[in-house]
């Protein structure tokens, strides 16, 4: 901005003012923009968890990525009771009793049982050790043969039907692929659940000495999403049915999009139904992140929907039948960037870590009843009496610091988002069904962030869609506590035999257990 001499004015009081004024302007503009450049420093060099600074107190929401560590160093917490206190007892983690087990015995030899004296010596005892080992993957054949039958006396003339009979061919989730339902769930399990790509897989089969193509893979992977297309029908009108669902979105790359440059961001959207007892997934792969695709999903939906504070969202709060919660999660980052903007040597007792006690009190309250593994109903009442006054205060609080702080500060764009949000973040408190946040919908979208980082996008929109099915199937079942390899080779195997709903429901991840699903290929591979 250019400044004219001629007028300024005379005034010597006055530009001494104008001055003050200018240099006032210039240290909050440069305060704010220092904020912004340490802020990008800590994410650009920093850690990359919402774990908290102060001191002594654990993090709210610290979830790292998991790490690979040594069996022998690893260990678990045991609570041990002592006087006044419980006390973590470190040790290794205990190995899974239902694991096979094979007894090798290691004998003194026999010339060594004799005792000085000459008598022989006597078992009295034993000691035990245990080691976890492994058997690598072994590629097999299965040949399915077919015997024919005919008639060597009238050669079949006396009979009006076909003169050679033969059982009829298998059922296959993949009509006439030589992939049998144990190897579909191995690759796809590799993929979307261990997020290994298929060229990766490719060289580990060339390791076993089978040549299998990445092409082919991908083939079987969007032939097998079209065939499990029922089930996903299923677990959609699940999720539509209530009461509360979750929605979350994440970028994905898609190469080749007619009409799309292949830098282009498309999404993943991802929907959950929000109940403990029966929770459902539903990966959608959609080119836009516009709210048309939520509002299309929930046309006729009755009850709570819970998502973080995008704007797409924003058409919630006038749906009739729909009530829109918020998620602190977000609302306590947004004071988090203030506080990791702040450097180590800050100050611990600013506005922002007063917010972020605010929101741990209410956090405290959640983790204790858990603790005390309250009701639903006391849940609620619980919330009632002591979460809403520290709600109400802490509102008050921000209204009072929303007009003392920069608007243009970190700081100030917090209180601000908070405000704004607020109707939507205090609205756990009316059903004790809900969170005060929408973790559970980003834990679910996690999965499907690891594998991008290591296949990095999709060749098409109808792989894409294709890797949405297949994560949703296997989310599902996780969510359900089903372990994912044997789920899909159960399904794999029942679903081209499924005729009615009845069949079809029947495999829906909440309808099975694992005792199930292993007692069923148990009895298969003894009657092979």
């Amino acid at each position: 901005m250019s400044l004219d001499v001629a007028e300024l004015p005379d005034d010597i009081q006055l530009l001494k003012q104008m001055l003050i004024d200018a240099q006032s302007h210039f240290e909050r503009e440069t305060s704010i923009l220092l904020e912004e450049i340490r802020l990008l420093r800590q994410k650009r060099f920093g850690t990359q968890s919402d774990k908290d600074e102060s001191s002594g107190q654990q993090p709210l929401f610290d979830m790292p990525e998991p790490v690979e560590v040594d069996e022998e160093a690893s260990s678990e917490e045991e609570e041990v009771e002592v006087p006044a206190h419980t006390r973590k007892k470190k040790g290794r983690k205990p190995i899974p009793d239902d694991l096979p087990r094979v007894e090798v015995v290691h004998d003194l030899p026999e010339e060594e049982k004799v005792c000085s004296c000459g008598c022989s010596l006597s078992r009295i005892g034993e000691e035990t050790s245990e080691q976890l080992d492994i058997i690598p993957a072994k590629m097999q054949v299965i040949r399915n043969i077919r015997p024919k039958y005919a008639c060597r006396k009238c050669e079949g003339l006396d009979d009006e039907g076909p003169s050679v009979k033969i059982a009829p061919v298998p059922a296959q989730i993949i009509p006439k692929s030589m992939a049998a339902p144990g190897l579909l769930a191995y690759i796809l399990t590799a993929k979307f659940a261990d997020a290994l790509p298929f060229y990766r897989q490719e060289k580990q089969f060339a390791r076993l000495g089978v040549e299998l193509d990445r092409a082919s893979m991908c083939n079987w992977a969007m032939k097998a999403a079209e065939a499990c297309q029922p089930l996903l029908n299923l677990i959609q009108e699940e999720i539509q049915s209530g009461p509360i669902i979750n929605i979350d979105e994440t970028t994905v790359q898609v190469l080749m999009e007619s009409g799309r440059d292949p830098t282009t961001k498309s999404y993943m959207w991802i929907f959950r139904r929000g109940e403990p007892d029966k929770t459902a997934l539903l990966y959608q792969y959609h080119p836009t992140r516009s709210g048309n695709v939520a509002l299309e999903f929930l046309r006729d939906f009755k009850g709570y929907v819970q998502t973080d504070g995008y704007s797409g969202y924003d058409f919630l709060d006038h749906q009739k039948d729909i009530r829109h919660v918020g998620c602190w999660a977000h609302a306590r980052r947004k004071f988090m960037d203030v506080v990791k903007a702040q450097g180590k040597n800050r100050k611990k007792t600013g506005s922002a870590d007063v917010a972020l006690e605010y929101i741990r009190d209410i956090y405290r309250i959640e983790k204790q009843a858990k603790k005390n593994e309250l009701s639903p109903e006391e849940l609620y009442r619980e919330r009632q009496d002591k979460a809403r006054p520290i709600l109400n205060d802490f509102r008050e609080w921000l209204v009072e610091r929303s007009s003392q702080t920069p608007p243009k500060g970190l700081l100030g764009k917090a209180i601000k988002y908070t405000l704004k949000q607020w109707d939507r973040l205090v609205g756990y408190l009316e059903d004790r069904r809900l969170s005060p946040d929408n973790n559970a919908a980003e834990n679910c979208i996690r999965p499907f962030v690891l594998g991008r980082k290591n296949w990095m996008f999709s060749g098409t929109p109808e792989g894409a869609a294709a890797s949405a099915a297949l994560y949703s199937l296997i989310e599902t079942a996780r969510a359900n506590n089903l372990e994912p390899y044997s789920y899909l080779r159960y399904i794999f195997g029942k679903l081209p035999l499924a005729e009615s709903l009845e069949d079809f429901e029947a495999l829906l991840p909440w309808k099975l257990d694992n005792y199930t699903i292993l007692a069923s290929e148990f009895l298969k591979e003894a009657v092979n």
